[in-house]
């Protein structure tokens, strides 16, 4: 059984209050009504000196809208960018915020409008959206502290990642559900529970820092920041959105991958003989098979490629609004 290397979080750096707003949505996210959309730029105009509005028209959208925005002149640029869409929308507005790999500037506060919103509950837990948004409109008080958090770079891609990236079944399900007529987490639920039916263990292995932590059959590899996959499965259960490390849990091959997701739901994969637990900077997954590696990062299937892939910290890249307690801990 894995034991928590605790890891301090570094202290927050407090934004002031924001005065200038970019709202970024999504209308084609999970969960989008025109209702909340208006919702959100009201409870922003009733606060702010002034508020831009963008509603995204392909993917990509997001992404140079909120950079161009953010080189406007001193005072006319946003400090802050709303995001109201799913995890996708997300990451591509941290993409914006953060285009060449500098840390951003403006503070960002999600409006969870997609399927999952695993982003928003690993900040804010399951605070109604409505008093979120407030507290972040009012600047640093009790209700909300702004938080510098860690990205992670996917070296192959260059891409940056946010909650994680995953390996094995868990990315698998994805490819599952595009064929599953439901919507929200049911529809992630009914394609996990189908895939862990016929997954088999692929051959892998994990390093940490240079080091190999794990190498035999696994069912999965999960890296990155953000305790809750999938809206509610707990895979990262010690992760610490803001200590300078990438977590990564490995499930093998004693872990049923009929099992995944009753154990992840509470935790409860922790206790299990098989699962591999660690903290580091730099964190490669392979498979060693030659076949191609399944994975995916912040709820994107990748397209087939390579082998491995190969994550490093980016510490303190975006300052993020949040709850100033700490986000969901499992019962175990």
């Amino acid at each position: 059984m894995p034991n928590d290397p605790q890891v301090p979080a570094r202290t927050a750096r407090q934004a002031v209050r924001p005065r200038r707003a970019l709202v970024v949505a999504n209308p084609t996210a999970g969960t989008m009504t025109p209702e909340a959309l208006a919702e959100a730029t009201d409870l922003c105009r009733e606060r702010l000196e002034r508020v831009d509005v963008h509603i995204t028209r392909y993917r990509g959208d997001a992404r140079t809208t909120v950079s161009a925005a953010l080189q406007r002149p001193p005072g006319e640029d946003p400090d802050l960018v709303v995001a109201v869409g799913g995890d996708g929308t997300v990451g591509e507005v941290i993409a914006g915020m953060t285009a060449g790999y500098r840390p951003a500037t403006a503070g960002l506060v999600t409006v969870p409008a997609g399927t999952g919103n695993s982003g928003y509950r690993m900040i804010w837990g399951d605070l109604p959206w409505q008093d979120a948004l407030r507290s972040a409109l009012v600047g640093p008080a009790p209700g909300a502290v702004a938080r510098r958090i860690d990205l992670a770079l996917l070296v192959e891609t260059g891409a940056l990642v946010l909650l994680g990236a995953c390996s094995g079944v868990i990315a698998q399900a994805l490819e599952t559900a595009r064929g599953i007529p439901l919507t929200g987490p049911a529809r992630y639920a009914e394609a996990l529970a189908e895939t862990a039916r016929t997954f088999t263990a692929y051959p892998g292995r994990v390093t940490v820092d240079g080091s190999v932590i794990h190498e035999g059959g696994t069912v999965f590899a999960n890296v990155g920041g953000g305790r809750i996959r999938g809206g509610q499965y707990l895979v990262l259960p010690w992760s610490v959105p803001d200590d300078g490390l990438l977590d990564v849990c490995i499930l093998g091959a004693d872990v049923l991958p009929s099992e995944v997701a009753k154990l992840t739901l509470t935790g409860a994969h922790m206790n299990r003989q098989g699962v591999v637990y660690a903290r580091g900077r730099t964190i490669r997954v392979e498979r060693l098979d030659g076949r191609p590696l399944c994975f995916e990062h912040d709820g994107e299937l990748q397209p087939a490629g390579g082998t491995s892939m190969t994550l490093r910290v980016l510490p303190a890249m975006i300052p993020v609004w949040g709850a100033p307690v700490p986000e969901l801990t499992p019962a175990a």
